[in-house]
């Protein structure tokens, strides 16, 4: 081989070798294209753990008010004790004292949210009374309405706690 040729061989061969400018752009777009896979993954990650967050922070919150609701439904005859003391005629001092229970009673059952179901005289709603009894209407009455309370019913928000045991009129 001459050295004409030798020269065009090394230059061919230089021609086809890619430079070091064409290697380095070469590995900068396979490192963009890296960062941006670890860039969508971590994005990803990031909104897979606030949903995380949200759903523990409601499960969380629905646990406590089941907690709430559980203590409430156990303290209630208590309640409903202190009403029914109300009504067997006791002296003047002695009810004086119960209606103050009473009163701190209902105050810490609405300082908890806590509120009282009392439907009489609405129209019987089974999402918040139990129907026990049915009585025959007298003048005046709607059939379907709630007449008398044998039980007061309670709610926090929308979750019932205790349903009112009602009777209703046929």
């Amino acid at each position: 081989m001459s050295e004409k040729e030798k020269k065009q061989q090394e230059q061919t061969e230089v021609q086809e070798q890619p430079t070091e400018l064409e290697l380095l752009k070469v590995e900068l777009e396979n490192a963009k294209k890296q960062a941006e896979e670890y860039k969508d993954k971590w994005m990803r990650n990031v909104a897979e753990f606030d949903n995380y967050k949200k759903r523990n922070a409601n499960q969380w919150s629905e646990a406590y008010n089941e907690g709430i609701a559980s203590v409430i439904k156990k303290i209630l005859p208590v309640g409903d004790n202190l009403d029914w003391a109300l009504t067997i005629g006791l002296d003047e001092k002695t009810e004086e004292g119960i209606k103050n229970i009473r009163r701190k009673f209902d105050d810490t059952l609405q300082s908890m949210e806590i509120e009282e179901i009392n439907p009489i005289g609405q129209v019987f709603d089974p999402q918040i009374a139990e129907a026990v009894m049915q009585v025959p209407a007298e003048e005046g009455e709607q059939p379907d309405t709630v007449k008398q309370v044998f039980q007061k019913g309670y709610r926090k928000k929308d979750k019932i706690i205790r349903y009112a045991t009602v009777s209703v009129v046929k």
